[in-house]
Formats: structure tokens, sequence, C-alpha cells
């Protein structure tokens, strides 16, 4: 039986060359960086993969625990977001160099 996508070259080549540049886009992304602050008090850096790599608290903020802990969740759900809208700003820009409608990814 013939491959009625022409094996390699069609098809499944087009999907092989989707999956790896979505490999490199997910490792590009893993790779970036955001950081967010909270009240002028609080730093949370985390990496793409939402990990957080650093948090930097002012000593002021020591004082308070219950603001402590608000700005320290405000901080990190801050900077959660910005780091899914460099991930998402990264398959917008794949899709396009697909020639794929906005949002499809």
């Amino acid at each position: 039986m013939t491959d009625p996508f022409g094996g390699m070259g069609g098809m499944g080549g087009l999907l092989g060359g989707f999956q790896k540049q979505m490999q490199d886009l997910q490792a590009e992304a893993e790779r970036e960086e955001v950081e967010a602050t909270a009240g002028g008090l609080v730093t949370v850096r985390i990496n793409g993969a939402q990990e957080v790599l650093s948090i930097r608290i002012d000593p002021k903020a020591m004082d308070d625990r219950e603001l402590l802990e608000d700005l320290l969740r405000a901080a990190t759900n801050d900077a959660v977001r910005r780091s899914k809208d460099v991930v998402a700003k990264k398959l917008g820009q794949l899709a396009a160099a697909m020639g794929l409608p906005p949002g499809l990814l």
C-alpha cells in the first residue's frame, strides 16, 4: 500500500519538523526568565518552566508576616503570568512562521 502523504517528504515530514520546532521552542521558553515585584519589597524570578529561580525580600517586609505572605503570593502569581505570556508569545511566533492562524497553537 502506498503512503498517501509521500512518507517523510509528505505529512510525516511536516509533522516531524513541527515536533522539532515545538521541542526547540519549549527549550527556548524554559530558558527565558521573568521577574515580578510586589509592593517594592518582594521580587520573584522564574523561568519559562515556571520554576522559581530566586526570591528577594526587603528586610522591611520581615516585620509583618501577613504582609510578607501576601507579597510573596502576589509576586509569584505575577511572575507565573508573565512567564506564561512569554511562552504564548513564542507559540504565536511559531504559528505565524508556519502560516497558521493566530491562536491556533
